[in-house]
């Protein structure tokens, strides 16, 4: 589909609904508010809907506005963000499936096209950045709000423009967001510096129980359900914990295992230079970028251990 489906779907519509996937990090809800903040300035009746996130993320512009259930009644057009597949949604994904039209943006490189408007390239380092393009032809100005909330998408996604896929276009993008009043350095401090006191124990505890396989380029730990009540962790208070074992010298994969309900453990991937994790998590019916992507492993956690790890040492080079 191009710009212009969008567009005229945008047009048709006059109660739409923005969903993004389950564990939202700072690009799903950046964009989602993005998008948000923008439906309402062409005085669209539009919902938001993300049952759970991450505090970080509270400080977003429009951020008050987001609501745990929709209406009963099917939308005229839902709009997904950041989301790679239909099951990515999880007990939300009705509000998408009922309404009348669906379309997708999104950048992930694996995607299940599942929209009836699939707006999906891959070389974006961030949905986000896609977003501005959208906006731009939906005729809306991008002032300080909107901008912020993309920025936060493009830092978080790109971890601070560091990771493949960042362009010349990219830093062109944050450059012209400046303009808009946004602040980079504020917004930086926020979604990559600023740690909760939940997120440091959980930290010290991963770093203890951390376990170098295969000549050290590989690592692996976990955390439970009871870590993180004993730590008082909040929604997104995990995040991050997979890049302390990537960030070791040597190391090219990451596996970070968080027990989530129903005895699954949500697994959580990270590589340098030459795995390609998301095809391991495929193997899991899961999926995401090249060099960070994220499975559910049915449990116990020894099981759930030895299925990741045996999968990810197929790739690693002897």
């Amino acid at each position: 589909m191009t710009i212009d489906n969008i567009k005229e779907e945008i047009e048709k519509a006059n109660d739409i609904v923005i969903l993004t996937h389950e564990c939202p990090d700072g690009d799903a809800v950046g964009s989602a508010l993005a998008m948000y903040l923008t439906l309402k300035k062409l005085n669209k009746d539009v919902d938001v809907i993300i049952p759970e996130y991450s505090n970080t993320f509270k400080f977003l512009p429009g951020a008050e506005a987001i609501k745990k259930e929709g209406k009963e009644e099917a939308y005229d057009l839902a709009i997904s963000v950041d989301v790679t597949g239909i099951r990515r949604m999880n007990g939300f994904a009705k509000y998408f499936e009922n309404a009348k039209t669906k379309i997708q943006i999104d950048h992930h490189q694996v995607n299940d096209m599942f929209a009836d408007y699939n707006f999906v390239n891959p070389d974006s380092p961030a949905c986000a950045q896609i977003l501005i393009l959208v906006i731009e032809k939906l005729g809306v100005e991008i002032d300080e709000e909107i901008g912020t909330c993309l920025l936060t998408g493009i830092i978080t996604d790109t971890g601070g423009f560091k990771y493949e896929g960042v362009s010349a276009e990219t830093f062109e993008f944050t450059s012209w967001l400046l303009t808009k009043g946004v602040n980079v350095s504020e917004i930086y401090k926020r979604v990559l510096q600023t740690k909760t006191r939940a997120n440091f124990e959980l930290r010290k505890l991963i770093m203890d129980r951390m376990e170098f396989i295969e000549d050290n380029k590989i690592t692996f730990t976990y955390i439970t359900l009871e870590d993180e009540k004993k730590a008082g962790a909040m929604p997104g208070d995990h995040e991050g914990l997979v890049e302390v074992g990537r960030d070791i010298e040597g190391v090219e994969v990451s596996i970070f295992l968080r027990e989530i309900e129903n005895g699954f453990y949500k697994a959580s991937l990270r590589s340098n230079n030459y795995v390609k994790v998301s095809d391991v998590c495929i193997a899991f019916n899961g999926g995401g970028h090249i060099r960070a992507a994220g499975c559910n492993i049915q449990g116990p956690l020894e099981h759930a251990k030895e299925k990741i790890i045996n999968e990810v040492k197929k790739y690693i080079i002897k």
